[in-house]
């Protein structure tokens, strides 16, 4: 390896996604927000919503809310995170995004009404996680072998999600958002209602609306992946880049 001379480098590791964050989202969503808006500068006193919303499955991770309020919060955001009592994330990353709002200069809040949550807001990113007890409970389940345990929490689960159906992110609750035309965002595959599911977490009309824009959001994940791993191979990656501009020398086989 390394130590023996072999690599040039200690191999770099890239966080696809793990219980706590999904960083590669999250970024190309940042990206995509500089896109929308021309700077990060841009993006202090803009209110952000990430709210739950309703799916048929109960068990969506946690990590893409949990990436959001993390890394908007840095930004100078007002970052609102909305959710039915009982659907709370991992205590410790909601600590850090009130932590990074208040350093950055913006405000961070918990309110339990998608519809309340909406209002005035710039950016609203709707998508369903499963609560955290809930996997923290299945963790122990799943080490126990416990698979009868396991059906029973899930038809549990499945019972209190139906409950919050009308947490749907649709036409009415857009006309609510600034000027009725905040930026809906999804890491996709969004469950979209009348589309994909029955009840789901859009709309089919507003979904279409912001098609193509949810598109090039999750386009721009490849880049920064791409980003990462090329930070991960050279000592001075912004001096490597700048050489590869300056040279401008086209790919093999471009």
């Amino acid at each position: 390896g390394y130590e023996n001379g072999v690599l040039p480098n200690r191999p770099g590791i890239v966080n696809l996604q793990c219980d706590m964050d999904h960083p590669t989202q999250s970024m190309a969503d940042l990206l995509h927000l500089k896109h929308e808006y021309g700077s990060l500068n841009k993006l202090k006193g803009k209110k952000l919503v990430m709210s739950w919303a309703y799916s048929p499955s109960y068990g969506k991770p946690l990590s893409v809310p949990q990436g959001i309020i993390a890394l908007m919060s840095r930004f100078g955001m007002d970052i609102e995170l909305a959710y039915p009592e009982g659907y709370e994330l991992i205590p410790e990353i909601v600590e850090i995004a009130r932590n990074n709002a208040k350093k950055s200069g913006g405000s961070f809040k918990i309110s339990h009404s998608m519809q309340e949550a909406v209002k005035d807001a710039d950016i609203v990113y709707p998508k369903s996680w499963a609560p955290f007890h809930i996997m923290q409970e299945r963790t122990e389940l799943l080490k126990k072998g416990d698979k009868d345990g396991l059906d029973k929490l899930e038809q549990k689960c499945l019972i209190e999600n139906a409950n919050f159906k009308d947490w749907e992110y649709n036409e009415e609750k857009m006309k609510l958002t600034k000027n009725g035309e905040a930026l809906y965002m999804h890491c996709l595959p969004a469950d979209i209602s009348g589309v994909s599911c029955k009840e789901g977490e859009v709309d089919g009309k507003t979904f279409e609306k912001y098609r193509l824009k949810t598109y090039h959001e999750a386009g721009f994940k490849p880049y920064i992946i791409a980003a990462m791993m090329f930070t991960n191979q050279f000592k001075n990656p912004a001096k490597t880049l700048n050489k590869l501009l300056e040279e401008g020398k086209k790919r093999k086989g471009v």
